[in-house]
């Protein structure tokens, strides 16, 4: 089997009068034993040959199963190796990339960004846990936690770790959110927040519960999008904006297009409000904003023009953090659905006012707008394979998990085929020609 080990204080061979081994320039420097000779593996010196012995039946061992991994490549502090190695590699769009630098480059790094990858065990990993939930929602700290045993698992990948921490531990695991049925919103509410939007800004209400968009897809909705004869709206795009704040176009969630029926009210809606507020061209970069180095991100990344449905005053582009900011949160006060809690100075456009504070509440944002339309197609009996293509969801049974409690009549067409079963007394069983048949048949039903 490959690999030695070799004294280094001493030469190879003995002297050829004294029949010793002679001392080599590197007597008494460093340590004195080292393994050398395995394939694909650094060498290594040791104090004492029983150490440099017990390493070097290891790492043959592993070497033969594919499982070694030098302790010193896991000796990279873990900060060093997500920006030197691990981030570079990325090549996430920036919709993706941007939330995921964030959370790691501030839950993450600060914390165990000194530490050395091999250092990373469960107690280590524990403390963490419990720092990180005092900071962040269960929800939000589970999303930090898949990052963190990507880094790591990455890390085994590149054979700087043997196995992650994150998956091998037993008495740590990833924080669980608490699990929260999909809110939806009654006709009333619906109508009130709508009501304290500006005029131009009400289809947005419209279009989140009658075709199920996610706000970056009404945003991003253009009007040839709009099949009016065929009754048909295709959701080919977002609006997305990057951590720079630029603007851009991408493929909605999952780079899934779907197509979503348009009912013929919401049809003579939008018709009006294309009338009143005509739709704007548009062109922005297609997935990223960043300007091309090369021809391919150049046609990767070549603009399109789009005329939005949904447009500013001013006629431009909606940024969803004002937008959400300025209009949306006011009419959810309006109506009630929050509180403001107070007043803060900004500045817009060079001008500086104070503005109200509101209450935050995850649960009220556009998003509700689309548990509205799931809620409103399950509740009618709409099929869940349907309802989950008008979502663009990436399998029935993600809309089955999110909005099972949206079907009240699920289980009552089977409760009463079961009902109508029973309501018979079974009947003996005996063969047509014995007398226990006659007698069974000239006997009258019982009913309970």
């Amino acid at each position: 089997m490959a690999g030695y080990i070799e004294d280094r204080w001493l030469k190879k061979k003995p002297n050829r009068d004294t029949g010793k081994r002679e001392r080599t320039a590197l007597w008494g420097q460093g340590k004195r034993y080292r393994v050398k000779g395995i394939p694909g593996v650094r060498d290594r010196s040791f104090e004492t040959s029983e150490d440099a012995k017990q390493w070097l039946a290891k790492a043959q061992t592993d070497t033969t199963r594919g499982e070694f991994v030098d302790p010193r490549d896991g000796a990279i502090p873990l900060a060093q190796y997500i920006e030197k190695h691990w981030w570079p590699s990325r090549s996430d769009e920036p919709s993706t990339a941007a939330p995921m630098r964030s959370k790691i480059w501030n839950h993450i790094i600060p914390f165990l960004g000194a530490t050395a990858l091999r250092d990373i065990d469960a107690a280590v990993l524990r403390a963490w846990k419990t720092q990180l939930l005092t900071r962040v929602e269960s929800s939000t700290a589970q999303v930090i936690w898949i990052h963190l045993s990507t880094i790591l698992e990455a890390a085994v990948d590149d054979g700087r770790l043997v196995k992650n921490p994150c998956k091998a531990s037993r008495t740590v695991k990833a924080p669980k959110p608490a699990k929260r049925k999909a809110k939806a919103w009654t006709r009333p509410t619906v109508d009130a927040v709508r009501a304290g939007l500006h005029d131009r800004y009400r289809i947005a209400v419209d279009l989140g519960v009658g075709l199920g968009l996610r706000q970056g897809e009404a945003f991003g909705l253009g009007e040839d999008d709009l099949d009016f004869d065929a009754g048909v709206v295709h959701v080919r795009r977002q609006l997305r904006w990057d951590s720079k704040g630029r603007p851009y176009f991408c493929l909605p969630k999952g780079g899934k297009t779907r197509e979503v029926p348009l009912s013929p009210n919401l049809a003579r809606r939008v018709q009006d409000h294309l009338h009143r507020f005509p739709s704007v061209a548009c062109t922005l970069p297609w997935r990223n904003p960043e300007p091309p180095t090369t021809e391919l991100e150049a046609r990767q990344r070549k603009p399109i023009s789009v005329r939005l449905v949904l447009i500013t005053s001013q006629e431009n582009r909606i940024n969803y953090s004002k937008w959400n900011e300025l209009s949306w949160r006011p009419a959810l006060a309006a109506a009630g659905v929050v509180k403001k809690v107070g007043e803060e100075a900004k500045t817009y456009g060079g001008r500086s006012r104070r503005y109200p504070v509101y209450e935050l509440s995850r649960e009220d944002m556009f998003h509700v707008l689309r548990h509205t339309y799931a809620s409103t197609q399950l509740e009618a009996g709409e099929s869940i394979m349907s309802v989950s293509a008008w979502l663009g969801h990436a399998s029935p049974q993600t809309t089955l998990t999110h909005y099972a409690h949206f079907m009240p009549g699920a289980g009552r067409r089977g409760l009463a085929a079961m009902d109508e079963w029973f309501d018979q007394d079974p009947q003996p069983n005996v063969p047509e020609k014995s007398l226990g048949a006659s007698q069974a048949q000239s006997t009258p039903r019982s009913r309970r």
